[in-house]
């Protein structure tokens, strides 16, 4: 019959352990050894181990190798499935080295061989107790590290979001400033943008790809700061030589943006917004997959939205007109998955989102500013 003992230490225990073991002058000796520096539980069979264990948390078991049932080898693999973070010390009367090489391959933390001396066996318990300490303070300070990691990444992308909304605030700004010397088109970023947008939703751009077609669309005709305003606000029907000029402002608008990193993909969009798919645009002459993917998106957005929008000369067109023309131009002007895309989203969304305005108060503000700086005589 299997027995049972419990043995308390006089003062504080620092860990709990669990004597296995099927000779009760075994279980004596090691339990008396231990209780004065920990709160000991001793078993006759692997089976009331297992039982103890489910029931309570021990730091440490020590078992014997050769037990009727459930033999030590056995129950290794078992307490630790069971208890992980659990320890067990095999103390067998085997001095055969398979026998060694087999409980620590099966998970033991140390093998010791009866007879056994009593300081061995004692300093063995104290390394397994203080090697299970150092890996909980170990596992301790690894939370930690993640906790701050999280904290420090949080704040980061808080400041890159700061970043970037500063940076969108002051772009916005300046397009205001651009559309100012052509009030025509007052408005027609903002709207490109948000047509582009939900054409790269349907196209499932990426994240990355998304913020190059967002400021890339924004910031078209940035460019145009190089185009004189006898050339950009001229009424009549431009000269071959101004049509030379107006041409550069793809490449204007690439200069400007080459050297913000932060802009990189929405210089590509910039430089490329007036190239064709059939390769009969401006000014490369790019053709076909050759052209970035967002300023293809961004072309058949831009038509759109010129399609639809008012001109002093016309009205704009409808909805109808606007999407049969694109689809006239698909293949030529347009890439056709591109124009596809298009027609797969309801013109209830196309509606919405023409009608849609800047939530941002701050951005109505800075575009009026904008507008009246260059309005207000003498202002740079």
């Amino acid at each position: 019959m299997s027995l049972r003992m419990s043995c308390a230490p006089l003062q504080a225990c620092t860990a709990r352990l669990l004597v296995a073991d099927d000779d009760a002058a075994v279980r004596d000796v090691l339990s008396e050894l231990l209780c004065a520096e920990y709160e000991c539980e001793a078993v006759g069979s692997g089976e009331e181990a297992l039982s103890l264990l489910e029931a309570s948390d021990f730091q440490l078991v020590l078992s014997d190798l050769a037990m009727p049932g459930m033999s030590g080898l056995e129950l290794i693999p078992r307490v630790r499935a069971l208890s992980p973070d659990t320890l067990v010390i095999v103390v067998s009367g085997s001095q055969e080295i398979e026998s060694a090489v087999e409980a620590l391959r099966a998970g033991a933390f140390d093998y010791l061989v009866k007879p056994f001396d009593l300081e061995h066996i004692r300093f063995a318990v104290r390394r397994g107790i203080e090697h299970q300490r150092l890996l909980a303070a170990k596992r301790g300070y690894e939370t930690y590290l993640e906790r701050m990691i999280e904290q420090r990444t949080e704040e980061l992308d808080g400041a890159l979001r700061c970043c970037e909304s500063a940076y969108r605030m002051t772009l916005k700004a300046l397009v205001a400033a651009l559309e100012t010397r052509d009030l025509e088109t007052h408005g027609h970023s903002e709207r490109v943008v948000r047509f582009s947008l939900r054409l790269g939703q349907e196209l499932s751009l990426s994240e990355g790809q998304m913020r190059s077609l967002e400021f890339g669309s924004l910031l078209h005709d940035i460019g145009k700061i190089g185009v004189p305003d006898a050339i950009l606000r001229k009424p009549a029907k431009l000269t071959e030589e101004e049509w030379v000029r107006m041409r550069e402002h793809p490449s204007h608008g690439e200069k400007i943006l080459g050297g913000i990193e932060f802009l990189e993909g929405a210089a590509r969009v910039v430089a490329q917004h007036h190239e064709r798919w059939d390769g009969a645009g401006y000014p490369s002459g790019l053709g076909g997959e050759e052209i970035d993917l967002c300023a293809r998106i961004f072309a058949v957005a831009d038509a759109f939205d010129a399609m639809i929008s008012d001109r002093v000369y016309r009205a704009g067109r409808s909805y109808e007109a606007a999407l049969a023309e694109l689809e006239a131009c698909a293949g030529a002007q347009f890439d056709p998955h591109v124009v596809a895309a298009f027609r797969r989203v309801p013109r209830q969304e196309w509606e919405r989102l023409r009608r849609s305005r800047p939530a941002s108060s701050a951005a109505l503000n800075l575009r009026r500013r904008a507008a009246g700086a260059f309005r207000q005589p003498g202002a740079h």
